[in-house]
């Protein structure tokens, strides 16, 4: 199983949010950069970036930060926030993105999913499931719709999708526990999951390292990278036991 740190970029610095909102906002650091190569250092082995601006406007206001970030790792980087067209696609990866993330397109344009998946094969590809109740939220979180996870599901298997990364939206950044339910429901899908939302201790990556033989590949972990509950190298290893 990987635990993958995440870095949250907007306005230039790397922040995080509860539960998406821009008004629950906290600065961690100026240097998105240099909080990068601190996960690094400390043996992750993929980062998780998001563009908030990106996500909540559609504006590549922090694509050289972007860049630098990959430029400066030796590890995968996976890239997302704002990628609503293949333009826009096409310049993640120019960056140096090893995956890419698409969430709201997947709902109101889903045609891009499938040209995304024939232009740079699933395994590049990646589809983010952002719900409360059950329900797709869109835009940054900030709209929540009346589309069912499962049925998008069902319908991002179609069109060749095999990686999701699943996230309620009611438990990030409240350090509250994964969503165990919620993904074990997901897993009877067949997708591969990256779980996210939640995670607060070791404990929680070892409770989501037991449900790999159903799908969960993959851990992201935001908030708690910045209490004392949760030690990066301490998660990793379990990770890997």
């Amino acid at each position: 199983m990987i635990v993958i740190p995440a870095i949250d970029i907007r306005q230039g610095n790397s922040v995080r949010l509860k539960q998406g909102k821009i008004d629950a906002e906290t600065i961690y650091s100026t240097d998105p950069v240099f909080i990068a190569k601190l996960w690094k250092a400390k043996g992750a082995q993929r980062i998780h970036v998001v563009d908030l601006d990106g996500a909540f406007s559609g504006l590549n206001s922090n694509k050289e930060i972007i860049k630098q970030i990959c430029a400066s790792m030796d590890i995968p980087v996976e890239v997302g926030g704002g990628i609503r067209t293949m333009e826009r696609l096409k310049e993640v990866f120019d960056m140096g993105a090893s995956y890419a993330i698409l969430g709201t397109v997947a709902v109101y344009n889903p045609e891009i999913v499938r040209k995304a998946v024939d232009k740079y094969g699933p395994k590049k590809i990646i589809i983010s499931i952002d719900a409360k109740d059950g329900k797709v939220a869109i835009g940054g979180w900030k709209d929540i719709t009346p589309v069912d996870m499962f049925e998008l599901i069902d319908k991002l298997k179609e069109a060749g999708i095999k990686d999701i990364l699943y996230t309620d939206i009611s438990r990030d950044g409240m350090l509250t526990g994964p969503d165990f339910s919620g993904l074990k429901k997901i897993s009877k899908t067949g997708m591969r999951i990256i779980a996210s939302g939640g995670i607060k201790t070791v404990d929680d990556i070892v409770k989501l390292k037991g449900l790999e033989k159903d799908g969960v590949f993959a851990a992201i972990v935001g908030s708690a990278l910045y209490t004392d509950d949760f030690k990066l190298e301490e998660a990793i290893k379990k990770a890997e036991d």
